[in-house]
């Protein structure tokens, strides 16, 4: 088979370098996911391979000096992600990775809505396009940041009049009535990574402001019974914990001009009976329902510290060994989904 392999040099402009990444992991990347080879050279690049792959690394390059012109600078994991997701896409550029970014971001949020994998892009586009969303995977896979950062966006638009954050209120095995203080310093930790990412996006004095006007609203599942949320962004975290009951009530709230989004990681189910999630339930009985899209993240996705990619994927090998020896998988389900085992008993 004839390939047509060209070389080509490629001239550095000032500051370009940072797109080398560290120790020149974009450049490892590059080579690696497109079967090339980059060379350094006192007048910059030398580039060989196939011609379609070192267009596309000019292009990357071009890309990158285009944005950084125009004032987004783009450094370390962030400018990682973003190469990596350039690269695993032939269609898809730096540049229109960015923008898209920017259009999604309104004025306002301080941080770009960004995606960094593909999964994550693909989950970004479904919220935009279905009234209810599904997002779920792995621990640190921007679920819940990302969703977060969609809804700061349409409040900020004025696409919504409001955001309101929802988690159940059940964490490995513990109840409310035990923790001491009121009702809301008693929800207020199980709520926490919701704060902490809405503090993360927008100012603290503005979070405040909307908080005690009721324009974003943190509160545990149990109080959207009997409420109808319209014009509303609505996000339900952690719903892996929630019981069939909780889901269906939850999914039959939303309102005209509202949208849902709901995450959760199905090896992370604290209920007594794991087969009684209400998310995993959903995810069976929903899935070909009009309106509604899924995603599902994997290990790769993981955004946090590389270890904790690793980490994730260890876990997720030991929990398929042993449903496999204690016939808890169902094969009807979707491969990506597995049925945690029950809690040991107490003795």
């Amino acid at each position: 088979m004839v390939t047509n392999r060209v070389k080509s040099s490629l001239e550095i402009s000032p500051n370009t370098e940072a797109l080398f990444g560290l120790r020149d992991e974009n450049l490892h990347l590059m080579e690696q996911t497109l079967g090339v080879t980059i060379d350094l050279r006192s007048h910059g690049l030398e580039i060989a391979g196939e011609a379609e792959a070192v267009e596309r690394i000019q292009r990357i390059f071009s890309d990158f000096d285009s944005l950084r012109r125009s004032g987004i600078q783009l450094a370390g994991p962030e400018l990682n992600a973003l190469v990596k997701l350039a690269l695993s896409d032939p269609n898809v550029t730096l540049k229109q990775i960015v923008d898209s970014g920017r259009q999604r971001t309104a004025t306002g949020v301080k941080r770009m809505v960004n995606p960094r994998s593909t999964n994550q892009r693909k989950y970004v586009e479904n919220i935009e396009a279905a009234d209810m969303t599904f997002g779920i995977g792995p621990a640190g896979t921007g679920k819940t940041y990302l969703a977060v950062a969609m809804a700061a966006s349409a409040l900020m638009a004025k696409k919504v009049s409001r955001i309101i954050l929802v988690r159940p209120a059940v964490e490995a095995g513990e109840r409310l009535g035990f923790l001491p203080g009121s009702l809301q310093e008693k929800v207020d930790p199980y709520l926490r990574p919701l704060y902490d990412a809405l503090y993360d996006l927008l100012d603290k004095e503005k979070v405040d402001k909307m908080l005690e006007k009721g324009i974003i609203e943190i509160a545990p599942l149990a109080f959207m019974r009997g409420r109808t949320l319209s014009d509303a962004f609505i996000i339900m975290d952690e719903a892996q914990n929630t019981t069939i009951e909780q889901m269906k009530m939850f999914t039959t709230r939303l309102g005209a001009g509202s949208k849902a989004v709901i995450t959760g990681d199905l090896t992370q189910i604290d209920l007594p009976n794991p087969k009684r999630s209400g998310l995993l339930d959903a995810l069976n009985i929903l899935q070909e329902v009009e309106g509604i899209r899924f995603t599902h993240f994997e290990d790769v996705d993981v955004v946090r510290h590389n270890l904790v990619q690793r980490i994730v994927r260890a876990y997720d090998t030991h929990a398929r060994q042993q449903q496999l020896s204690l016939g808890l998988v169902d094969s009807g389900l979707d491969s990506r989904v597995s049925v945690p085992p029950p809690p040991p008993k107490m003795q």
